[in-house]
């Protein structure tokens, strides 16, 4: 099976950066896949970006788009999110997520970690 421990996240004021990580271990040889999710109080667990182990390939949601920097680690075990210019909505529990192919929405990631909390204050 695969084990993903999330890193990174505190309070924080806004306009601030902050680096989160994942860590994958297991066995991860076809989770060629790798995305961050979060969720918010009262709100649905939404998409913020996605990148491929091998080919570097990644995607965004709008709402993050030019502010947060997706990535893997030279050793391809490792994912970080690098995520500048917070703001108060950013503020949620972000989750790192794998699954075998390309995809955004949360139904099709087959792994979770078990999520760090970013809060952004004004």
């Amino acid at each position: 099976q695969v084990q993903l421990v999330e890193s990174g996240g505190g309070l924080v004021q806004a306009g601030d950066s902050l680096r989160l990580s994942c860590a994958a271990s297991g066995r991860t040889f076809n989770m060629r896949t790798m995305g961050w999710f979060r969720q918010a109080p009262g709100k649905e667990r939404e998409f913020v970006a996605v990148i491929s182990w091998s080919a570097g390939m990644t995607s965004y949601a709008d709402s993050v788009k030019g502010r947060f920097t997706i990535s893997t680690d030279n050793a391809k075990n490792t994912v970080a999110l690098q995520m500048n210019s917070l703001k108060p909505e950013d503020t949620a529990v972000y989750y790192c997520a794998s699954r075998t192919d390309w995809g955004t929405r949360p139904d099709g990631y087959a792994y979770w970690g078990q999520g760090t909390q970013v809060t952004v204050s004004s």
